[in-house]
């Protein structure tokens, strides 16, 4: 495995932990369905909560969470869609992104934002 592919898995298991210590159930990480990828399904108890991990060095050149453009929303959301209904769950979905920061062998949660974004009407 590439230092970029191992850096975004550990990445992915730091915001795992962070979201279990602040109270979220994690039902999958790296969910597949067909072409669509979610990174974390969660729930918070009221709301089903799909999370987007973005994981960058220290000397990065653009916010992680700039990364998360509209093509990937697009992606993010159908894949959602498609995991709300094979959970069989009427849980309503939360977009949420949570960046985090690789310095050496140091990752840091930089933000958590809840409600990053809308699934887009078309």
């Amino acid at each position: 495995m590439n230092e970029q592919n191992i850096t975004g898995k550990t990445g992915e298991e730091v915001a795992c932990s962070y979201l279990r210590v602040n109270g979220y159930r994690i039902l999958h990480t790296n969910w597949r369905f067909h072409r669509y990828e979610l990174d974390i399904v969660a729930t918070d108890g009221k709301e089903l909560v799909i999370v987007e991990v973005k994981t960058r060095s220290a000397n990065y050149l653009v916010s992680p969470e700039l990364s998360v453009n509209r093509q990937k929303i697009k992606r993010i959301a159908c894949a959602a869609e498609a995991c709300q209904r094979l959970l069989k769950t009427d849980l309503p979905i939360r977009f949420d992104v949570i960046c985090l920061i690789r310095e050496k062998d140091v990752y840091t949660v930089e933000c958590h934002i809840e409600d990053a974004f809308f699934a887009p009407v078309n």
